[in-house]
């Protein structure tokens, strides 16, 4: 009886201690229950002691020994063993063993990644389950390893890591081939010290087929954009081969391996640009059409000459001709023009936020207009079955002629001071350029024929003659100050008039016209530039040069380096 009372009370005892306990000891909690190789979990419970060896504390996954990350009273955190099977989670404490119940291993599993076609230096995102939190330490080095990816057996650091989604740039160095997730996981050494060398958990492979890398520039503008774009393995265009740029097919100027030259047509809009080779379409980008817009031109009114500045955005480059990539010989060849009542005007500068153009000589009043030329291509992508022009308004521009109506004195000494009041002188030029070396895309050559005022000098030279100018019977004045409605001159200095020549003043040569002058040019029927300067002169009437402002006898005696001159 007593025997059959012991065993009944021992029965009774361990029907009441909860599985994963022993006597005084509360049950074992274990965070998460599923997981992966490599994974910390955590163990909690009450009383779990102090740590004191490898041999007197463990944990053991399915019978596999776990590395011990750290061990507290009430809890304990481990690494799940890279052999780890799905069972039993039990840990002992000295000759005590406590059960945690079970715990499912799983790995990691790739659903998709996308895109499946990329090219090297492109993000591609893997979305599968069981990736774990984070990819671990940035560092290889450390003991429990680092998750990573492989692709084409090269191994690719993650730039974001979920347990669903995984986001990874595609190396320069990477081959193709499948996309794999690694999990790493380091196990004890045989005596439960640490550790044993990291050996990885892996998903299953997904191919990834990898494209070269095609760069485009750029990837705005308005119709007519020159669009380059440079890579590796284009070949030989084939009849249905094309650049698209929205839905409009694009016109191809050069089609090789290692660059395709396309330009925006006429009637794009802004959308995808995609690549047709072969059968195959392959996007590289949005490619965003601009529609130009200008600001009224300023100033609205002036004479011939006159420096316009037209503000505002989406010009575009000034030519984009050709079939080069970049060619300074293409910015010859462009289209692109300004209009002013309907005369060309001599384009200075076009930048695509500003085109700045001289009024030319045979201007009228009337809209200025801004032409950009593009085409529609043929089928198959050549040209062209349509050119055209995109036509942008810039105001109204009203051409004025200018008027003397007084001048004073009528004769004076040299180097004095003459007053000429009027209106329409429009602003002061100091520069004999035809145009266009400031002008960005090279549009027009530096010419070699500049009129010059020395007709006897036997040779061609570029001149820095004014396009303003005062002239006293055919003298150049200096130039004081120069408004619209009031020109401050100095009388000129000559020969003949008395300087560089001792004692000498002609003054059957010292009284003739007194001259306002503005010059210009036109664009040459070709559209190139430009005609020889051609001068509008305003006669405000006689003029006569007085024999004072001479130098004094002194001058001559002065050990001066000209004091011989003739000039």
């Amino acid at each position: 009886m007593t025997f059959r009372r012991i065993c009944f009370t021992l029965t009774i005892l361990a029907v009441l201690v909860p599985v994963g306990s022993y006597a005084g000891q509360a049950a074992i909690e274990i965070s998460p229950r599923t997981s992966t190789p490599g994974a910390t979990v955590v163990l909690s419970g009450k009383g779990l002691g102090q740590f004191k060896s490898v041999q007197f504390n463990k944990v053991t996954f399915a019978g596999m020994p776990a590395l011990i990350q750290r061990w507290e009273s009430d809890l304990v955190e481990v690494k799940v063993p890279f052999k780890a099977t799905t069972g039993p989670v039990e840990m002992m404490i000295g000759k005590k063993k406590l059960s945690a119940g079970t715990f499912t291993v799983v790995k990691p599993r790739i659903e998709s990644i996308t895109p499946t076609e990329a090219e090297r230096g492109t993000m591609v995102t893997i979305t599968g389950e069981h990736f774990g939190a984070t990819a671990g330490a940035r560092d290889p080095n450390t003991m429990f390893g680092v998750n990573d990816v492989v692709i084409g057996g090269v191994v690719v650091r993650p730039r974001r890591w979920k347990d669903d989604k995984i986001e990874v740039e595609i190396p320069t160095n990477a081959a193709p081939g499948d996309v794999v997730v690694r999990l790493a996981s380091s196990d004890p050494l045989a005596d439960g010290s640490c550790c044993a060398p990291v050996e990885y958990v892996t998903s299953n492979a997904v191919s990834l087929a990898l494209v070269p890398s095609v760069r485009v520039d750029p990837m705005t503008g308005p119709v007519g954009t020159k669009v380059v774009l440079f890579g590796q393995g284009f070949g030989s265009k084939g009849a249905d081969d094309a650049v698209v740029i929205g839905t409009s097919l694009a016109t191809i100027a050069q089609w090789k391996d290692d660059v395709i030259v396309a330009h925006v047509p006429l009637g794009a809009e802004t959308g995808p640009l995609v690549l047709k080779r072969q059968g195959r379409e392959r996007t590289l980008g949005t490619f965003t059409v601009h529609v130009p817009k200008a600001m009224p031109i300023a100033p609205a009114s002036a004479p011939i000459g006159t420096l316009l500045r037209i503000n505002g955005e989406h010009f575009g480059f000034y030519s984009e001709s050709g079939s080069t990539p970049y060619s300074f010989m293409d910015f010859n060849k462009g289209e692109n023009r300004v209009e002013i009542g309907g005369v060309p005007a001599v384009i200075y500068r076009w930048n695509d936020d500003r085109i700045d153009v001289w009024v030319p000589f045979s201007v009228k009043s009337g809209p200025v207009r801004i032409y950009r030329s593009a085409t529609k291509p043929k089928a198959d992508g050549s040209c062209c079955q349509e050119r055209g022009e995109l036509v942008t308004e810039a105001g109204t521009f009203t051409l004025v002629s200018p008027v003397v109506e007084s001048y004073e004195p009528k004769s004076a000494g040299l180097d004095d001071l003459v007053t000429i009041k009027g209106k329409g002188f429009g602003t002061f030029l100091k520069t004999a350029e035809h145009t266009g070396l400031e002008l960005s895309q090279k549009a027009y050559k530096r010419r070699l024929d500049v009129e010059i005022n020395e007709p006897d000098s036997g040779s061609t030279v570029i001149s820095n003659v004014s396009r303003t100018e005062v002239l006293f019977n055919g003298a150049a004045a200096l130039v004081q100050s120069w408004t619209d409605t009031e020109i401050v001159v100095k009388v000129p200095h000559r020969n003949l008039y008395g300087i560089g020549k001792r004692g000498a003043f002609f003054d059957d040569l010292s009284t003739g016209p007194l001259v306002v002058r503005r010059g210009s040019w036109d664009v040459l029927p070709d559209g190139t530039c430009c005609s020889q300067k051609q001068w509008l002169t305003i006669e405000a009437g006689q003029f006569t040069i007085e024999a004072k402002g001479l130098p004094d006898k002194g001058y001559w005696e002065n050990n001066r380096p000209d004091a011989s001159t003739s000039q």
